[in-house]
């Protein structure tokens, strides 16, 4: 449809050769295009609102992804092109125009000397011709002028190939588009006030006019020479001019580019009358046809193949497919496998399909004239992006060997230090000075400043490094964590300090503040303890490095801990028996030790007692509690079997008018206690009157 209309347009023009103004058309080629689109859409929503199978859907799918890419390319592809073109064309142009202003000055001052020596050369050349043989004197002075004047031309041909010649690298092509929109040559040079581009497009534009007349004959154009210039002309108009600086531009002489020029223009109308025949537009239809035919019973293969596949893979289920799973746990079983089977065949199908398309379409695109460059715009878009990743890839290869070399360096160098470590950690190696429970932590602080040494390193083969988005992003993460992390800093120094301070380890009982419980975990943030009840408490390493910390298992073993509680006796027993009746408690504990022995320090002359401080040894720390309870229990016993009571302030208030404080079991019988003691002092009122 999009043929037709614009041969229509065509039979409208006039046969002249004035520029042609092709927005109309356009605009009237995007509107047809459009309501084509719309009218297949509606066609294609009305279908699937009804039950169609997958094979039809997929064809009313290709139908309008056609359709669409053959509007969109219509009235935006090419335009976009040449817009884009257009920009960069403007934009080169003005470089040119610049770069060549002083050339352009200078040629015309050097075509004004030419034309003069052209003149001169006339006259001279006719003064040449009316003397007579015998004036020999004027005969050679006009030869020499002559001589003169084809040799400044000589030279002035040198000194503008050279000019050219220095220009080769700046200046830009402008094509001269066929009517087949081919490109038949290039211009580069000015003419008068055109521009190269402006000189293509009028020339372009002259080529589709002839095309247009159907009587014209494209073995009717020919040359016509003048004094500086040579036109490709059609009867008695000018399709072009040729000049002497485009054929300095092509490095051949003016009458052999004119030449060149024509059999191109020639050979370009008759080409196109060729293509654009009835017979071989019929042709490429039908090439068009067949193509989408192929394409949809490729399609439908692939459905087919597919479905095969996905019914095979269902009836070979139960032999093909096992739960993957390790020890007890499944983590993933034979349907779960099914089913990602099956969908990895649904975007294998999907991807098989798109590629198809991706690949037909240009090559329906390619079978006629005026879309092949749609054709090489559309693979363009896919294949240049896959040819850039491509040659980036392969320009990173470098880079990516020397990453990998530096990986595989620092891999084995952790690798060394691990096991230099892990012989320290094991005892097998000794250092003096190194204690063994710093292995696993220097080890640790030497990995990550390797590891950051290394990435140092590879950071600058690291592709889009040198990027300021890049190093945007770096410095705002770099931002976030350093605001963000205060406390974890702060707690990631204090865990290191007290690493290598070494307070507890893993597994010692210890008081933090006053928080009792074992170690079970020592991090670089924090510390867990559990307490004898059985609660886990998370202890920041900063509150631990700025209060106190008790360790009551770093010498349990060498002397012993030692445990302590005080006994309040009266003054009445002998001290001597007091120390002896408490270290027989002590030794009553079975988990207190023999050696060193127990021993009883007289802490204090109280009013009414004295206070004995009893000091056991334990090998446990965790037996704490445990020890002292017996203790306490044994120290009743013994007191009791020795018929001494434990003196505590708040019984001597009372202490007349009760019975003995004991055990009934150790009170003898027949014991009763004091009577009171009471004395009355009466005295005779009278005797006081």
């Amino acid at each position: 449809m999009s043929f037709f209309l614009r041969n229509k347009c065509r039979a409208k023009k006039i046969s002249s050769f004035a520029p042609i103004d092709f927005d109309n058309l356009l605009n009237l080629h995007q509107l047809l295009n459009k309501v084509c689109f719309s009218i297949f859409v509606f066609y294609l929503l009305a279908n699937n609102t009804c039950t169609m199978n997958q094979n039809k859907r997929i064809l009313s799918f290709f139908v309008v992804f056609l359709i669409s890419a053959f509007s969109c390319l219509m009235a935006q592809g090419p335009q976009t092109q040449n817009y884009a073109s257009d920009s960069l064309a403007h934009q080169n142009d003005s470089l040119n125009r610049e770069l060549l202003h002083d050339y352009k000055s200078r040629l015309l001052e050097m075509d004004s000397l030419r034309r003069l020596d052209s003149i001169r050369q006339v006259k001279l050349e006719e003064q040449l011709a009316s003397l007579k043989t015998t004036d020999n004197l004027k005969i050679e002075d006009i030869q020499r002028q002559l001589a003169d004047i084809q040799q400044r031309e000589t030279d002035r041909l040198a000194r503008e190939k050279e000019r050219v010649d220095s220009l080769r690298s700046i200046a830009t092509a402008y094509p001269v588009i066929g009517v087949l929109k081919d490109t038949i040559f290039s211009l580069y040079a000015r003419l008068g006030s055109f521009t190269p581009k402006e000189r293509a497009q009028n020339v372009s534009a002259r080529i589709e006019v002839l095309y247009d007349d159907d009587f014209m004959n494209p073995d009717s154009l020919y040359v016509a020479n003048s004094d500086t210039f040579r036109d490709i002309m059609y009867q008695d108009k000018i399709l072009m001019s040729v000049t002497e600086t485009d054929a300095i531009w092509n490095n051949t002489t003016i009458d052999e580019l004119a030449q060149k020029y024509l059999g191109l223009i020639q050979h370009s109308i008759k080409n196109a009358r060729v293509e654009k025949s009835l017979p071989r537009l019929l042709t490429r239809i039908g090439l068009v046809i067949l193509t989408i035919v192929v394409l949809v019973l490729m399609i439908i293969g692939v459905n087919k193949l597919f479905r095969f596949l996905n019914k095979y893979v269902q009836e070979k289920k139960r032999h093909w497919f096992k739960n993957l799973k390790y020890r007890d746990y499944t983590y993933l079983s034979a349907e779960q496998e099914i089913k990602l089977v099956s969908k990895l065949f649904t975007i294998l199908r999907w991807v098989t399909i798109i590629t198809m398309l991706f690949l037909v379409i240009p090559i329906i695109f390619s079978i006629f004239p005026f879309t092949r460059g749609w054709a090489d715009w559309l693979f363009g878009m896919i294949w240049k992006p896959l040819r850039k990743m491509l040659l980036s890839l392969w320009n990173y290869l470098p880079n990516l060997f020397t990453i990998l070399i530096i990986y595989i360096i620092f891999k084995y160098l952790v690798r060394f230090i691990r096991y230099f470590f892990r012989e320290i950690e094991s005892g097998k190696l000794k250092i003096n000075g190194f204690h063994k429970e710093w292995a696993l932590p220097t080890f640790t602080i030497i990995r990550v400043l390797l590891y950051a040494f290394a990435f140092i390193i590879i950071f600058p083969y690291l592709p889009g490094s040198d990027s300021p988005i890049f190093k945007g992003v770096s410095v705002f993460l770099g931002l976030l964590v350093s605001l963000g992390s205060s406390s974890a800093i702060a707690n990631m120094v204090a865990g290191l300090v007290i690493t290598y301070m070494r307070p507890f380890a893993i597994g010692d009982r210890i008081k933090i503040n006053d928080i009792s419980g074992d170690v079970i975990e020592k991090t670089i943030l924090v510390t867990r303890l559990k307490t004898i009840t059985n609660e886990e408490i998370t202890i920041p390493n900063s509150a631990i490095l700025t209060g106190n910390t008790i360790n009551y298992s770093r010498f349990e073993k060498d002397p012993g801990l030692i445990l302590s509680t005080i006994a309040t006796i009266a003054y009445d027993v002998p001290w001597k028996q007091a120390h002896a009746m408490l270290i027989e408690a002590g030794l009553r504990c079975k988990d207190v030790l023999r050696e060193p022995k127990p021993y009883v320090i007289q802490s204090a002359l109280n009013e009414f007692y004295a206070s004995y401080k009893i000091h056991v040894y334990i090998n446990d720390a965790k037996l704490q509690l445990k020890v002292l309870s017996e203790l306490h229990g044994h120290i009743q016993d013994i007191c009791n079997e020795n018929g001494i009571e434990l003196i505590l302030p708040h019984y001597l208030a009372h202490r007349t008018a009760q019975h003995m404080v004991m055990n009934p079991e150790y009170i003898p019988k027949g014991y009763k206690g004091p009577a009171f003691d009471v004395n009355v002092n009466i005295e005779n009122k009278s005797d006081k009157k």
